[in-house]
């Protein structure tokens, strides 16, 4: 079982390498339909910095998942989750009509890797763990999370910028935008 575990982490760093090679420039692609172009903008950095805090989640599942035999109620959620994930990658790309951050290794990695761990598993008659609905909504909060915390430098930033600009642009004692243009 140590390497249906271990898998889930390897398959998911090959998947992710792919996400990380493509999310930036995808990202920012032109001819992507709106919001989309306002809300994606992600740098090499945060993207890093996402799919990094999310590895260590999938380490620990793996983790988990090797202690335990695979019967860790984490590991399980976790692979449950990486292989559904393989649907929103589908379905980005169907709904896009063209590429998307790892459409390429869903076929070829997560969709038989996840396949192949279940199949592992029930062969070695482990128990299924029951649905855990906290631990459901939590993995299902890790990468939407582990993206905000990956852009909080910028969105810091972004709100240093308008405080500083509105601390230049106010209202005289008339109603008459006063403008400093010292910006200090």
């Amino acid at each position: 079982m140590k390497k249906v575990a271990w898998g889930l982490l390897a398959a998911w760093i090959v998947h992710d390498l792919e996400e990380l090679a493509t999310m930036p420039s995808f990202s920012r692609s032109p001819d992507l339909p709106r919001p989309l172009p306002k809300v994606l903008p992600m740098s090499g950095g945060e993207a890093a910095t996402a799919i990094g805090l999310t590895g260590v989640v999938m380490a620990a599942a793996s983790a988990a998942g090797a202690a335990t035999g695979g019967r860790s109620r984490f590991f399980q959620a976790s692979l449950i989750g990486f292989g559904w994930h393989a649907g929103t990658h589908l379905a980005q790309s169907a709904v896009l009509r063209r590429y998307t951050p790892g459409l390429v290794t869903t076929p070829l990695v997560v969709i038989p890797y996840s396949v192949w761990a279940w199949r592992r598993l029930k062969a070695a008659e482990v128990p299924i763990a029951p649905s855990d609905r906290r631990l459901d909504v939590a993995l299902a909060a890790v990468v939407p999370l582990a993206h905000v915390v990956a852009r909080l430098p910028r969105l810091r930033r972004r709100l240093r910028t308008s405080s500083s600009v509105r601390k230049r642009c106010s209202l005289n004692d008339s109603g008459v935008q006063a403008t400093s243009l010292t910006g200090h």
